[in-house]
């Protein structure tokens, strides 16, 4: 039996047995009702027919009015009426008038009654009485004139076929609704539970098959249509990670093709006596330049995997970020000197300390003022401006140039992305802002971009201060 099919045996069963269950004890409780009722009708009405026979008897006896057959005539419609027969006897017990043909044979014989237990104060009673050896059940009430009995009236009830045939409708119909409740029960069950999760079965199928593209069509609100938006969820999630991925493995192919073909290119122009003598040292330089592009793009890719595996350790300590500052700036002169551009540092406390991974935030800092010195216009500037609000220190690198565009704004984060205009810029590997973002990321601290219209760019990031 596969799995499905268990769960939905399970399901069904179980929802059948519940409501097998409710029927039947409602069955119950309408047989219950039935019986008490019945009885209760059936009761009253045979009391109101004795004394209806009660009376006949005794303006019979008395002469008062009436024959024979006229009070034969009464009895078979009262018996008729409460579905009994009635067999009439005097005070010692002797049968002296029958209605119905099964007690014919006891005219005139004598039947054995508890005369003690039948008193004035006693309608009727329901008794075992018995004639020749044999025991029958009926209902005994006494017959009395001037105060004293003067004789005994009995009816027998005969065969129940009114009272059995409800009982037979009212089961009856209780085993139609548990059949009708179980394919009810089936469909409904197979439509809002085995379908959709078969649904939701063979999409996540094909998502294992690579088809990322796949979702589960929702069509219900209830908690398995919550169950489908979030299975949905989570294949627009690998589908964008599938995308994110094949564009690294494109982007780190394209990244590391070209210095490799340079490489490759100007060492075989050299081993071949293509270039000249005089010119080896010049494309030995380039090629220096693209190993050491490889390098950092090496570097800057175990760092991406360090931090997203889980396995970036900081080592946290107390520091001054202003000094780091100053140091990044005098490390990045020889860049800053050859666009010509102005440098200017704020430091709104002589000291601002910290608390982080030191040579981490080196290098966001270093990352920051070069992607700066990339886009800054010639003869630009850059301000760095450092600040403390409450709990946090604020830096903000600012650099003269062109604003980033809207649609561009979050796509500077992501891994290898570069504007249109760094794109032949062979210097950036396009993993300097995202590493920026991680680093802080792991920090817990938060980094973001604005526009200065007209002005240039702002990167502003924090770090948290140390007391």
């Amino acid at each position: 039996m596969s799995r499905k099919e268990s769960i939905n045996q399970r399901i069904i069963v179980t929802f059948i047995s519940v409501t097998s269950i409710v029927l039947i004890f409602l069955g119950s409780i309408m047989t219950i009702l039935f019986n008490k009722n019945y009885h209760s009708t059936k009761l009253s009405n045979l009391e109101k027919q004795m004394g209806i026979i009660e009376n006949s008897i005794n303006n019979y006896l008395n002469q008062q009015d009436g024959s024979y057959s006229q009070l034969k005539e009464i009895i078979k419609m009262a018996c008729i009426s409460t579905n009994t027969e009635a067999i009439i006897t005097d005070r010692l017990g002797y049968v002296y008038l029958v209605n119905g043909e099964d007690y014919q044979n006891l005219m005139y014989s004598k039947i054995k009654l508890n005369t003690e237990s039948l008193s004035s104060n006693i309608e009727f009673k329901k008794e075992v009485f018995k004639v020749d050896n044999a025991s029958i059940k009926g209902y005994v009430k006494a017959i009395y004139e001037d105060g004293e009995i003067d004789g005994y009236m009995i009816m027998v009830m005969q065969n129940e076929s009114e009272r059995n045939f409800n009982m037979f409708i009212i089961w009856i119909t209780v085993i139609i609704e548990i059949i009708i409740s179980a394919i009810v029960i089936k469909i409904v069950t197979n439509q809002i539970i085995i379908r959709p999760i078969d649904n939701i079965n063979n999409v996540a199928k094909r998502l294992a098959k690579g088809e990322v593209e796949k979702r589960v069509v929702v069509n219900c609100n209830n908690e398995i249509g919550e169950l489908a938006e979030s299975f949905n969820m989570m294949a627009e999630c690998l589908e964008k990670s599938d995308t994110k991925r094949r564009e690294f493995i494109s982007n780190v192919s394209h990244e590391l093709r070209s210095p490799i073909t340079s490489i490759k290119g100007f060492i075989g122009g050299i081993l071949d006596g293509v270039i000249p003598r005089d010119r080896e040292n010049y494309y030995l330089k380039i090629v220096y330049d693209e190993v050491d592009r490889l390098a950092r793009l090496v570097n800057d890719l175990l760092d991406m995997s360090a931090m997203e595996s889980g396995k970036f350790n900081l080592a946290i300590t107390e520091f001054d970020i202003n000094q780091v500052i100053s140091l990044c700036i005098l490390n990045l002169e020889h860049k800053i000197q050859e666009k010509g551009l102005n440098v200017k540092a704020t430091f709104h406390n002589n000291r601002a300390y910290v608390l982080g991974d030191r040579d981490r935030i080196i290098q966001v800092v270093t990352n920051i003022i070069e992607n700066s010195i990339k886009y800054s216009n010639d003869d630009g500037e850059i301000k760095i401006d450092v600040y403390s609000k409450g709990e946090k220190i604020y830096v903000d690198i600012f650099n003269s140039g062109e604003c980033i565009e809207e649609k561009e704004l979050n796509k500077i984060w992501d891994r290898f992305y570069k504007s249109d205009k760094s794109r032949t810029n062979k210097l950036s590997t396009g993993l300097g802002l995202p590493i920026v973002r991680s680093i802080l990321s792991q920090h817990n601290e938060d980094i973001w971009v604005k526009n200065i219209e007209g002005k240039g760019v702002s990167f502003i990031f924090t770090l948290k201060k140390s007391h």
